[in-house]
């Protein structure tokens, strides 16, 4: 769980607050909000995701959630001063993994670790309560199950192939 860092935290904290059971209501787990931007130009960033598990968010639900958000910023305008741009979206794929969570998420992507010993990559098998398990790959025969204690951060690697023809 994310609130605003930098110019606008408190009221970042604030819309935090007023937005994330309007969010978890909508089905989705709120990460991340952050006011940005001058007072011309400012801009809300709301950052939306499934609570869980892998997957994605389907544009439906996020055009829903979006609605819901906006529907709430009006009731607490006072929060924000003058006018601002509202962006409703999805962490992407550049997001990284820092919480178990997060690495739930990317079940079936493929990945580089960094540990406290170095760096690792493969594509998500599992996440089990004390590691994160990697399919085997072209450097190692075997799945390889890496310690959650170890993990310093994961990224996700943009992959065009297909889950089933990776295993191929």
């Amino acid at each position: 769980m994310s609130r605003s860092q930098g110019p606008g935290a408190d009221v970042g904290a604030l819309l935090f607050e007023a937005l994330e059971p309007v969010v978890a209501g909508g089905g989705l787990f709120l990460e991340d909000v952050s006011v940005v931007g001058s007072s011309a130009r400012r801009v809300v960033q709301v950052t939306v995701d499934l609570a869980d598990g892998p997957g994605g968010v389907g544009s439906d639900l996020l055009a829903d959630v979006s609605r819901a958000v906006s529907a709430r910023l009006d009731e607490v305008e006072d929060l924000i001063d003058g006018t601002y741009l509202l962006e409703v979206s999805t962490p992407g794929v550049s997001r990284p993994l820092t919480e178990p969570r997060h690495f739930r998420r990317a079940v079936g992507r493929l990945v580089t670790l960094t540990t406290s010993g170095g760096t690792l990559a493969g594509r998500i098998r599992a996440v089990e309560a004390d590691g994160i398990v990697l399919e085997p790959g072209e450097d190692r025969p075997e799945a390889v199950t890496v310690p959650l204690t170890d993990v310093v951060r994961g990224t996700v690697e943009v992959d065009f192939r297909r889950v089933d023809d990776a295993q191929d």
